[in-house]
Order: C-alpha cells, then sequence, then structure tokens
C-alpha cells in the first residue's frame, strides 16, 4: 500500500525528482547602522547616530531632535549609558537599565537608534554593537508623524568623530523574490532583486523593508532602495513584503508589523508607477481584504501571482497569537485585486510560514516553512503545496534556525534558494527580533529532465 503524500519519505523522493538537493554556498549579513549619511530630511523614523569614544572616561551624547523642542538623546557619562526623551511640552524623562546599562568591556562607540517609535542606545565593545537602554518614546512623543518626522536632525555632542543619516539594519529575513505576475523574476543587468525585512534592535515594530539587488552566480548583494508605507496618518516600516511588477505598474503587498501591538496584523497593498527598485519610497497602502479561515486574528506574509488569468495570494492565517498556518486565495474575476475565495488552508500546521508561489516543472506550487513548533512529522522542513494547499512533497535544503522562508528561482539552468536563520545581534536587552543571517543555496545538480 503506498504511503501517503504527507509522509516525509515520500515528500523527499518526490522532491528530489522535482527539485535537486540544495547546498548552502554563501552566509551573508551585512550590519549596517547608519546604512546612508544625512542629518536631516528623513522621510521615514528610522535614524541611526553613532560616534567614536577615543576617551571612554569622557562624555559623549547621540542626539535626534525636532520641532517644539522634542529631544531624544543618548548619554555617555563615563561608566554608564541612559536615555533621556523631551517632549513638546518640555517634559524629560530618563531611561536606565540596571542590568544591561553598564558596558561589561572599555566602550570605543556610542550610538542612537530611532526605528519606528523605539529608541535604543547602544554602546560597541570588542567589534560589536549592544543594546544598553530600549524605550518606546510614545505618547510622549510619536517620531511617525509627518509633520515631527520632516523636522527630525542628528547629531552628536562632546565628541569629533561621528555620523548621522537612515538606519540600516542588524540582520536580514523574510526574503521575497521581486518578480513579474506571471511569477518570473525581474531582472536588470543580470541581476535579480529580492524583498527584505531589515532587522531593528526589538521586534517586528523595529524592522523595514529594503529592496536588494543580487547575482545569483556570485553571490553578490547589494541595496538599492528602502520601502515605507503611509497608514492612518503615520510613516510606518511595514515588512515581509513582496513586489510585483504588473504591465507599467508596481504592486507592494507587505505585512502591518510596523505597529505590531500583539492585537492584529494585515495584509495591505499598494500601487505605484514610481521605481520602487530604486532609493526611498513612502507608499499609501490600503487592506487587501483577503478571506480569513476561522478562527484567525491575523494574517501576514503575502505572495502574488497570476495563474490562469486570476490573482492568487499565498499568505498566512493565525488562529492566535502566535498560532499559524498557511492559506491560499484566489480573486474570482480575472485581472481583479478583490472579491477573494480561499482555495485551501493546511489546518494541520501551527507554525508554518513564508509562503510563495512558484512554478516547477511548469506547474504552480506553494512552498512554505514547517517551524520546530509543529506537530511531530511536520517540523523542521519545507513543504510543497499544490493550489489545494495539498502537501506533495518538501525541498531537499539545509533547514537552519527559526522559520526559514523558502524563497527559489531558476537561474542560468540552476535552482537558487534565499533563506536566513535565527542568529541573534545587539545582545540580550534587543531581544527576539534581530536576526538573522542571510543563507545563499544552490543546487549541486540539474533537475532529471532538464
Amino acid at each position: 500500500m503506498p504511503r501517503p503524500a504527507t509522509c516525509v519519505g515520500c515528500a523527499d523522493t518526490y522532491a528530489r525528482r522535482v527539485l535537486p538537493r540544495f547546498e548552502i554556498v554563501h552566509r551573508v549579513r551585512p550590519m549596517a547602522l547608519v546604512a546612508s549619511e544625512r542629518r536631516s530630511g528623513f522621510m521615514a523614523p528610522f535614524v541611526a547616530v553613532e560616534a567614536a569614544l577615543p576617551d571612554p572616561a569622557a562624555p559623549a551624547t547621540c542626539v535626534v531632535a525636532g520641532a517644539d523642542g522634542v529631544h531624544l538623546a543618548a548619554v555617555w557619562d563615563g561608566r554608564a549609558v541612559r536615555l533621556e526623551v523631551t517632549d513638546a511640552a518640555g517634559r524629560t524623562t530618563r531611561h536606565v537599565s540596571r542590568r544591561h546599562g553598564r558596558p561589561e568591556a572599555t566602550p570605543d562607540g556610542l550610538a542612537l537608534t530611532l526605528t519606528g517609535s523605539e529608541l535604543c542606545a547602544l554602546t560597541r565593545e570588542e567589534g560589536g554593537w549592544r543594546v544598553r537602554s530600549r524605550v518606546d518614546v510614545r505618547p510622549a512623543v510619536d517620531p511617525r508623524d509627518p509633520d515631527l518626522l520632516a523636522t527630525l536632525e542628528a547629531y552628536a555632542d562632546g565628541v569629533d568623530d561621528w555620523r548621522a543619516g537612515d538606519f540600516g539594519r542588524l540582520g536580514l529575513r523574510d526574503p521575497k523574490l521581486v518578480a513579474h505576475a506571471d511569477g518570473r523574476p525581474v531582472e536588470r543587468d543580470g541581476r535579480l532583486f529580492l524583498a527584505l525585512t531589515h532587522a531593528g534592535p526589538g521586534f517586528g515594530d523595529t524592522g523595514h523593508c529594503g529592496i536588494w539587488s543580487w547575482d545569483p552566480a556570485t553571490g553578490s548583494l547589494a541595496p538599492t532602495a528602502r520601502l515605507f508605507f503611509r497608514r492612518g496618518g503615520r510613516v510606518l516600516g511595514d515588512h515581509a513584503t513582496h513586489v510585483v511588477r504588473d504591465g507599467d505598474r508596481w504592486l507592494v503587498a507587505t505585512s502591518t508589523w510596523g505597529d505590531f501591538d500583539r492585537t492584529s496584523v494585515d495584509i495591505t497593498l499598494a500601487a505605484t508607477t514610481d521605481d520602487v527598485l530604486a532609493g526611498d519610497h513612502v507608499l499609501d497602502a490600503t487592506p487587501l481584504g483577503l478571506p480569513r479561515p476561522a478562527p484567525t486574528v491575523a494574517v501576514w506574509d503575502p505572495h502574488l501571482a497570476v495563474v490562469d488569468g486570476h490573482w492568487h495570494v499565498a499568505y498566512v492565517a493565525a488562529r492566535r497569537f502566535f498560532d499559524f498556518r498557511p492559506v491560499l486565495a484566489r480573486a474570482d474575476r480575472p485581472g481583479r485585486l478583490d472579491g477573494w475565495t480561499l482555495l485551501g488552508v493546511a489546518d494541520d500546521r501551527r507554525a508554518t510560514e513564508g509562503t510563495s508561489l512558484v512554478r516547477v516543472d511548469g506547474s504552480w506550487r506553494v512552498l512554505a516553512s514547517d517551524g520546530p513548533d509543529n506537530p511531530r512529522g511536520l517540523r523542521r522542513r519545507y513543504p510543497v503545496f499544490d493550489l489545494g494547499l495539498r502537501e506533495i512533497g518538501v525541498l531537499d535544503a539545509p533547514y537552519p534556525s527559526n522559520i526559514p522562508w523558502p524563497t527559489v528561482v531558476e537561474h542560468d539552468g540552476r535552482w537558487h534558494l534565499v533563506t536566513f536563520d535565527g542568529t541573534p545581534c545587539g545582545g540580550r536587552l534587543a531581544g527576539y527580533g534581530t536576526h538573522g543571517d542571510l543563507l545563499l543555496m544552490c543546487s549541486r545538480e540539474a533537475p532529471e529532465g532538464a
């Protein structure tokens, strides 16, 4: 009697017939507190100031200041670090971490980061940055307000060697291939593009979306754009994003992690004719209105493609935080991005995300990642589903820590897989969300019949 399709052994056999084995060929982590230098003119509330401390005993301050006396500062007094927040009414609060505010080693650098509404003070010790204090500056100050954002300036006091600019990233995760509506990768000068989450010094509300060009042949990566989103009168760093070229416009579907408060996450859609693969952009986003299988408290991780003339969206629906499974929806009318019908739900999962639609041997498949909190037999693997969300195989690839998303593409006769791991950064106070290393994999053999 044949084994069912969900059997791991059977799935492995099937996967070797459809896709070859993948091996890790590159591991990268292009960390940068300051991604591009500027002292004012910030498009989004993602700002960093870093200063060298040639004399660790001397005081130093990194500052982000705005209109009406708003003053956000990381202060080094020669022994410990504190944050100071001054609002428009002139009220100042000081924030010191008793456990983490004093560095273990002599620091040679001080930094201040503003990521959304999260303010962090960091010190550089033995070549690495560590978060020493952190605070959500709301409701005293809301840097996501465009009126305040337009007035922000960054500088340092008490030091000669400093720089300021747009906040970069502590890690990279959530890769999604930038593609045409039919699934073909967007290519320029031999390079493909990835939408990635730039990890901040904390949970999801400190991250934002970046676009990177990628050469699969060499593994080289280069940042080309940053995407932010305007919702509810605020500029937010939403991420877990898919970018699609549809005719003469770009469609940007993203997850509303930018103001996550553990009550909801939604999927929004923005459309623009501006070139989102270059420069910084603030996009107006509206809910996509996707169906929610009961029970569902949140949806995230969208991936769009046109299949047989109809838009399809693969995404994740959470029963509660954090119990989630992959789903697939189809637009009822050709060419429309509304009027959705649910095609399938993998209800046997509780920690599966990273959904993507991909063509394999001429057929559309849904890929995902089974995390370690799933039921036994469905852990630490990359399942392959048909368009009814029935599992038909798994990818034969290394499975690192966390829940690594599988983004695959065929290029120059080989299959490539991009994912990430859970390697943290910034020390214990930064907590979860600073991951990870980006892992680039490649097939070592051609698929049968290729």
